[in-house]
C-alpha cells in the first residue's frame, strides 16, 4: 500500500505541505482534491520520490521512498503535472527508451508497449516527434509512459488536463479497468472526475488534509442533500410555484433559476420532501419538465472546506 506518516515540505519560512498522514490500500482509487496552492503537486512529488519531504515519510508498496528509492519507484508509474517529456524524441522512441529504462525486454516488451499504444489511441502519432504534438496527445503519451510497465501503484497528476470529452471518458474507463488490482492516487481539481472515478477523496487545503471520506459521503455533507430541482414547461408558473414550495412546512427555502425556468427546492434538516413536492405538484397542475432528488454537490461542500 501507500502510506505517508506526518510528511511535511517546507521551503524557508513557507510550508507546502504539513505534517499529511493517510494510508491508501489495492482496489482503492483515491481523488487528492484542493485548490491550487493547497500542496496537492507537492505531496505527489514527494510520493514519487522526486523531491525530498523536510519531516515524515512515505513508503509504497514496502518501500520507503527515501531509503529505498529505487524499488519503491520500480512499483510506481508517475504522471507529473504538465508530462515533461523528450520533446525531440518520436512517440515510438520515447515508449521504446521508457520500456527499456523499466527492464521491459521480449515478447513482454512488445505486449506492453502494444498495450499502451491501442488503449491511448497512439497510432496515429507513432512517427511524430513530441513536440508537434497537441496537449490532449502529449497527455496522452505521458499516461502511457507511466503504466507501459504495469506497475501496482499508479501517481496520475491531473491525468485528463488537455483532453477532450471523448479521450476524457476513455482515460476514466482505463482507469476503471486498472484499479481492480492497482492502488492509484489521482490529483485533480476536477470534481466531476472524483465523482466518476474514485472510491474515496482527500481533500487538502493550506497544506493539510481537511477531509477524508467517499465522494458520496462528502456530497451528503451539502446543504444540497435531499434537495428537490423542479424544472417547469412554462415559465409563467415560476412564481405561483415558488410560494407554493415555500409554504410547504418541511421545506426551508427555495432558489430560482429564472433562465431555466428551475426550482430548488432545500429541506429543513431531517426531512425528506419528495413526496411532498410531487404531490403538490399534481395538485397545483404544474407542468414539469424535469423532477429529481439531489444527492448534493461536491463542488458547495469543496468550496464550503476550503474557503
Amino acid at each position: 500500500m501507500i502510506k505517508t506518516e506526518h510528511l511535511t515540505k517546507r521551503y524557508a519560512d513557507f510550508t507546502a505541505v504539513d505534517d499529511v498522514s493517510f494510508e491508501v490500500k489495492p482496489g482503492e482509487v483515491l481523488g487528492f482534491l484542493g485548490p491550487n496552492g493547497a500542496g496537492k503537486t507537492t505531496t505527489m512529488r514527494m510520493l514519487a520520490g522526486f523531491i525530498a519531504p523536510s519531516a515524515g515519510r512515505a513508503s509504497v508498496g514496502g518501500f520507503d521512498v527515501e531509503s529505498q528509492p529505487l524499488q519503491a519507484k520500480g512499483v510506481i508509474g508517475y504522471l507529473p503535472e504538465g508530462a515533461p517529456l523528450y520533446g525531440e524524441m518520436s512517440v515510438r522512441g520515447f515508449l521504446g527508451f521508457i520500456a527499456d529504462l523499466r527492464g521491459l525486454t521480449g515478447e513482454r516488451r512488445a505486449t506492453r508497449l502494444a498495450h499502451v499504444i491501442d488503449h491511448l489511441q497512439l497510432h496515429g502519432v507513432l512517427e511524430q516527434t513530441i513536440d508537434t504534438l497537441s496537449k490532449g496527445f502529449r497527455r496522452r503519451v505521458g499516461l502511457a509512459q507511466a503504466i507501459v510497465h504495469d506497475p501496482p501503484v499508479l501517481i496520475l497528476d491531473e491525468p485528463t488536463d488537455g483532453l477532450d470529452p471523448n479521450q476524457k471518458q476513455e482515460v476514466r474507463r482505463l482507469i476503471e479497468d486498472m484499479a481492480r488490482d492497482k492502488i492509484i492516487v489521482i490529483s485533480t481539481h476536477i470534481l466531476e472526475e472524483v465523482e466518476a472515478v474514485c472510491t474515496r477523496a482527500i481533500i487538502i487545503a493550506r497544506g493539510r488534509i481537511v477531509a477524508d471520506d467517499t465522494p458520496a459521503a462528502l456530497a451528503a455533507r451539502s446543504r444540497y442533500h435531499n434537495a428537490v430541482s423542479v424544472q417547469l414547461v412554462d415559465a409563467g408558473q415560476l412564481q405561483a410555484a415558488r410560494a407554493a414550495l415555500g409554504a410547504l412546512g418541511e421545506v426551508a427555502s427555495v432558489e430560482v433559476s429564472e433562465r431555466e425556468a428551475r426550482l430548488t427546492a432545500l429541506p429543513r434538516a431531517g426531512h425528506m420532501i419528495l413526496p411532498a413536492i410531487s404531490e403538490l405538484a399534481d395538485r397545483q397542475g404544474l407542468k414539469l419538465k424535469e423532477l429529481h432528488l439531489e444527492s448534493g454537490r461536491l463542488d458547495e461542500v469543496f468550496r464550503s472546506i476550503t474557503a
